[in-house]
């Protein structure tokens, strides 16, 4: 039980000196230091045996390329196929995939928790995604379903003690924590009662603002995700034929060549897929529920920021392109902060998510896409793409939303009610936008 401990304890040492990587992307220093860590079983090539077949011939190298390009070929298609099927089938798809994402860091976390034959740590994590999801969507289905909720008693009741329900099914599983506890193995407990908690935070917290995105209009969710998609597929193509200069060392198959290229291809391409996606309603409209048709819907007037508008170019690029103006939508100009964010800073969630399986010498988190590894190894950018877009259109987008004004005011009492509106008539009374002679008719 002491060498368990002794174990257990080496998985988080670490060493400062510098490291030269073995063939495999793993240090002899490292090794040593980490010797410890139970590496996580690694998982077959689940290539289809068609692939292989019709790749036989081809070096490792070409092949690996092929089996990407066509398994990017097949996910893009089936991205649009989800689109068309309209926001409440991406917002399923985005639960799927937080599901299967949490499934994968946790089975790596299992092998490592279950090698000491300790209870309830998978049913407690699984237990633990349920609270936070049920929290978040019961806030999410309060905040954009409110007349419904108000018109069903039993959600209504539900919607009420929301929070009070929420940190009562965390408090159970809190208590059950503390009751698993096993005496010898206190550290390595506390460990993985921890690995759960970041993972939560990691996965649900960001998935939840995904969703948020989503409700403040499709191109909120499809452009920055196509964005990172094509960062990924433009830095692997730069990088594959041009890449001579490596990177950072956590992924020593990026370079310079692909970071660069792929920062350049990104933005040109934003520009472009922001233009095309600006014109049409079904994508900057804001998705909100019709309380007459019990769906959502996807038609509204569009704002300033998706209308065409005239800007006057420097004149550094009018002496380059000839033309003195030009006509873009604003959401174009937003689009370059997209762009650059998924280039330069997204690429570090990569980055983050290849030191987390250096950590425990594993290739992919999974092998459920053949030559792409797990979901999470597709989403690792994806999440701090997410939590960016939420945080961008809550500082430089988002205003007072007049609907969910009225639906909170037609929630009040009365009472409550007529003080708001005698308030709001003295108030545009006194700005003048209301004539006192139409007050007293």
């Amino acid at each position: 039980n002491t060498e368990g401990l002794r174990v257990s304890s080496s998985v988080f040492q670490g060493s400062d000196s510098e490291l030269k990587p073995d063939k495999d992307g793993v240090s002899d220093s490292e090794s040593k230091v980490d010797s410890g860590v139970p590496e996580v079983p690694v998982p077959p090539d689940d290539t289809p045996e068609v692939l292989n077949k019709a790749l036989s011939g081809l070096s490792s190298r070409w092949k690996n390329w092929w089996v990407r390009g066509i398994l990017t070929l097949a996910m893009i298609s089936f991205f649009f196929i989800i689109i068309y099927l309209g926001p409440m089938v991406l917002m399923m798809i985005v639960l799927c995939v937080q599901i299967k994402c949490f499934h994968e860091i946790i089975t790596i976390g299992y092998s490592v928790y279950h090698s000491y034959d300790l209870p309830w740590f998978r049913t407690l994590s699984w237990y633990f995604l349920l609270c936070v999801n049920y929290f978040f969507y019961g806030e999410t289905v309060t905040d954009y379903f409110f007349t419904l909720v108000q018109r069903e008693e039993p959600l209504r009741i539900l919607s009420k003690y929301h929070r009070f329900i929420s940190f009562a099914l965390y408090l159970t599983g809190f208590c059950m924590f503390v009751l698993s506890l096993v005496k010898k193995h206190y550290r390595l407990q506390f460990y993985m009662f921890g690995w759960t908690h970041v993972t939560l935070l990691i996965v649900v917290t960001q998935s939840h603002l995904i969703i948020h995105n989503l409700f403040e209009g499709m191109i909120w969710f499809i452009v920055p995700i196509s964005c990172v998609i094509c960062n990924d597929i433009m830095a692997y193509m730069f990088g594959f034929f041009f890449g001579r200069t490596p990177l950072i060392k956590l992924s020593p198959k990026k370079t310079w060549e692909g970071f660069i290229g792929g920062l350049f291809a990104t933005i040109v391409f934003g520009i472009l897929l922001s233009y095309v996606m600006a014109s049409c309603r079904y994508f900057v409209c804001p998705v909100e529920f019709n309380n007459d048709s019990n769906s959502f819907q996807v038609d509204c007037e569009p704002s300033e920021l998706f209308q065409l508008q005239e800007y006057t170019l420097p004149s550094v690029l009018e002496s380059v392109t000839g033309w003195t103006t030009v006509r873009l939508y604003p959401f174009q100009i937003h689009s370059i902060a997209l762009s650059s964010f998924a280039s330069i800073v997204g690429p570090f969630g990569g980055f983050f998510a290849s030191g987390f399986k250096r950590a425990f010498k594993i290739k992919d988190f999974a092998n459920t896409i053949p030559g792409h590894g797990g979901i999470m190894d597709r989403f690792d950018c994806q999440y701090i793409m997410a939590t960016f877009v939420n945080v961008y259109i809550a500082s430089f987008i988002r205003g007072p939303n007049p609907s969910k004004v009225i639906q909170q005011l037609l929630a009040l009492r009365p009472d409550q009610q007529l003080h708001i509106f005698n308030s709001l008539k003295a108030h545009l009374i006194e700005k003048g936008l209301l004539p006192a002679m139409e007050v007293n008719a």
